[in-house]
């Protein structure tokens, strides 16, 4: 014999389990990205510590791609190329490039608040639809008991 309802509350359960997995696939997409410009960041104070170290005649590893690197001899700090985004760079003088590269890690600083946003947004969606799960279950499972009891207490009365 089937208890009445359960069979829309399992779907309904179902979906809502359904709901939050794609939130907590969303939620890591953003923890990828997250860490993907923290890393951007690292990058830029990697390239501003670089050149307050580097003089005119040092010598420096210069990336080919692919993880080859040819030494290269600096021969003129006046102007240093800083990539600009959008596959634009400029020849700017040594302060304008740090400025340059800090407001770069400024903007970064912008964009992992807007998606820890959105992360903290979808957290708390899930948590909300967590939440209404666990009171589904409760509510199914008192309907339950409750039916189960019925069932128990004409048993008794058609035994008398």
């Amino acid at each position: 014999m089937s208890l009445g309802g359960g069979g829309q509350g399992q779907q309904q359960l179902q979906q809502i389990s359904q709901e939050i997995q794609a939130i907590e696939g969303e939620i890591e997409e953003l923890e990828g990205e997250i860490e993907s410009l923290r890393q951007e960041q690292r990058d830029m104070d990697d390239a501003i510590d670089a050149i307050g170290q580097i003089d005119t005649g040092s010598t420096v590893q210069v990336p080919l791609g692919g993880g080859a690197y040819v030494r290269a001899e600096i021969q003129d700090l006046d102007e240093i190329v800083v990539s600009l985004g959008g596959d634009y760079a400029a020849e700017l003088e040594e302060d304008d490039a740090v400025e340059a590269l800090e407001q770069r890690k400024d903007t970064l600083d912008d964009q992992i608040d807007t998606v820890s946003e959105e992360k903290a947004d979808l957290e708390a969606e899930s948590q909300q639809l967590e939440q209404q799960a666990q009171q589904m279950q409760q509510q199914m499972q008192q309907q339950q008991m409750q039916q189960m009891q019925q069932m128990a207490d004409e048993g008794d009365d058609g035994d008398q």
